[in-house]
């Protein structure tokens, strides 16, 4: 005797119910119709307020040889590639989101360090970047710190940048500030200093927390910061000569400790041509 089975159950779905009373709602007109279908084929439902509109991106540096393809034409990464390096141009008003609230209460607090520090104010994947001369820097970041609309009262660090094409600007620190007391809002400040004289004033004083990310960011970049309590190397050791984050420092060998051999610098390893 054969047994076929159970019986495969029914899957077909229940019919949908609803407790909305049709009967008292107003006819829908057909500019609603409309804007309904367009919302639920572009997804603008999920979609967050928009951002001021950026600035037209400049070119501050091109990568070539290395890494960047996008064709697939050269997997190994080395092929005379060509790729600029684009940073986001000055944002237009109105930025978007609390970024207007910020700038204009950081300009009413501090007009003239505003005025004669920040060169330009970038809105860029829904960020906001002051760009400030490091003259000014302190005297920005205090009410940045103490404003009541402001009260940016931390920061997670300062990350540094080199960008040896851009003359007169190599180097890059870049802080981070977050806002607490108003819901971590945040804001970026980006300072530039040249090779030939890196130096930006420190800003242990105002935001104690980061009195080891100075550090580490002269070690890896060689950016003094001026009044640092104690600026010394904190991942390298004391006499290690340059500073191994730039772009131009030498990418080395490895020395291995027997039968005297070394393995090359990844750029001496194969020839490309």
């Amino acid at each position: 005797m054969t047994s076929t089975g159970p019986a495969t159950p029914d899957k077909t779905p229940p019919a949908q119910t609803t407790t909305r009373d049709e009967g008292t709602q107003p006819p829908e007109t057909a500019d609603q119709k409309v804007d309904t279908t367009h919302a639920q084929e572009t997804g603008a439902g999920s979609v967050p307020a928009e951002y001021g509109r950026p600035g037209e991106p400049v070119a501050v540096a091109h990568k070539s040889g290395m890494f960047g393809s996008s064709l697939g034409n050269d997997t190994s990464g080395f092929g005379g590639l060509q790729v600029p390096v684009l940073y986001p141009g000055a944002a237009e008003r109105p930025y978007g989101s609390y970024f207007d609230e910020v700038v204009d209460a950081l300009e009413d607090a501090a007009p003239a360090a505003f005025e004669a520090g920040v060169a330009q104010v970038v809105v860029d994947r829904g960020e906001l970047t002051l760009v400030v001369r490091r003259e000014q820097l302190r005297e920005l970041l205090r009410p940045l710190r103490d404003d009541a609309r402001l009260r940016f009262e931390l920061t997670s660090g300062v990350s540094g940048v080199h960008w040896p094409e851009q003359t007169g600007a190599e180097l890059h620190a870049v802080y981070h500030f977050v806002s607490v007391t108003h819901g971590s809002r945040r804001v970026r400040f980006e300072v530039t200093c040249p090779d030939e004289d890196p130096r930006i004033p420190s800003i242990v004083d105002i935001y104690p927390g980061i009195d080891w990310h100075e550090r580490e960011t002269y070690d890896m970049f060689g950016i003094v910061f001026e009044g640092h309590p104690g600026l010394t190397r904190i991942l390298m050791p004391d006499d290690w000569p340059g500073h191994p984050q730039r772009k131009d420092y030498p990418l080395g060998g490895i020395p291995v400790e027997y039968k005297g051999a070394t393995i090359p610098a990844p750029d001496q390893r194969r020839s490309y041509t």
